[in-house]
């Protein structure tokens, strides 16, 4: 199927073991390169990053160590006829950033946190993007009397400065999520993520990856948040997925639970001129963990079709017949011409 104009992208991540918190791992795991020779194959031409994604153990390597072995992670995609969409800092799983990372209440561990930043955006001068997704996984609280929030957010726009001083190039695209790992955080929608970005040295340079799941999980509408993004000019990248209500982060094929949320999606970003902004579809999203390893990649490429399916829906959608019922204010009528185009 045709991209239509779009470039989709998405983690090594999510061709995964399937492991959970309630079980171990039921498929093989999968080398890197391996993985790469499937992007293109399933329809994709972005990579996303977690810095240590391609620079493993770069908690043990020096600089120059770990920008060797981000070049030659860039030699393989060059290779493959891939281009890395993002690179973001793995903070959430190293013991120092058990009480968060820039908003640790120990000085140790925050400046543990943004030397690791400083290393992701070498990896992401290694290779080749300027884009910087921060998802602020234990930038929160269990008890909110334990942190200061005011202070949190201030030592979350100092750990920016500093890397807007370090590198003038890089923008950081913010990921919200409300809750999970911790049981609060302090950036948890896109409005936040943007006024977070004004009290930057530099918000021109600070905007959001939205995903579909978190704007769930905090009880909004993807699309909004998105239409909210793209009016400041903002949304740098998505995480299109899907999710069944208000439970843990679920990571669904996207469309899967519920395709009008999802048309509501693929239509906000085509009307709106993602597909000429340069961003990429990015995608996050797990294989069920009862699927078998030699179909475990299906997800991915449904995602992918279902986008594609609902953006010939959004275009096809009889405009005349929609402005009509928006002017006379028959939003039962609207309701059926969306339900009926939906359904085919």
């Amino acid at each position: 199927m045709d991209n239509q104009g779009y470039v989709f992208s998405f983690g090594p991540w999510n061709i995964h073991e399937g492991a959970d918190p309630f079980g171990p791992t039921v498929r093989e795991s999968i080398p890197f390169n391996t993985k790469l020779a499937e992007y293109k194959k399933l329809g994709f031409d972005g990579v996303q990053f977690h810095d240590d994604d391609a620079v493993p153990k770069m908690n043990d390597l020096s600089k120059d160590q770990i920008i060797a072995e981000a070049t030659a992670v860039k030699k393989k995609l060059d290779e493959h006829g891939l281009k890395a969409e993002f690179v973001a800092p793995r903070l959430w799983e190293d013991p120092r950033t058990i009480d968060g990372g820039y908003t640790s209440n120990d000085p140790a561990c925050r400046q543990y946190a943004i030397d690791r930043s400083l290393r992701c955006i070498d990896i992401a001068k290694a290779l080749g993007t300027d884009l910087i997704v921060f998802w602020l996984a234990r930038e929160g609280t269990y008890i909110r009397e334990s942190k200061d929030s005011r202070d949190a957010v201030k030592k979350i726009v100092e750990a920016i400065d500093t890397m807007f001083a370090y590198d003038k190039t890089i923008r950081i695209a913010i990921e919200p999520k409300p809750n999970e790992p911790m049981d609060h955080t302090y950036i948890p929608t896109t409005g936040h993520a943007i006024a977070l970005g004004m009290l930057t040295s530099d918000a021109s340079r600070v905007g959001v990856n939205i995903e579909s799941a978190h704007a769930i999980l905090a009880g909004l509408d993807p699309s909004d948040e998105m239409g909210f993004a793209l009016a400041y000019d903002k949304l740098w990248t998505v995480h299109l997925n899907d999710q069944n209500g208000l439970k843990f982060d679920q990571d669904k094929t996207f469309g899967a639970v519920d395709l009008r949320r999802a048309f509501n999606q693929v239509r906000i970003l085509d009307k709106h001129g993602y597909d000429k902004t340069g961003s990429m579809v990015g995608l996050d999203i797990k294989a069920m963990r009862s699927q078998k390893a030699d179909v475990a990649t299906k997800h991915l490429s449904n995602s992918r079709e279902i986008f594609l399916r609902l953006l010939e829906k959004s275009r096809t959608l009889d405009a005349k017949a929609e402005a009509q019922l928006i002017a006379a204010r028959d939003y039962e009528g609207l309701e059926m011409l969306v339900i009926n185009h939906l359904l085919g």
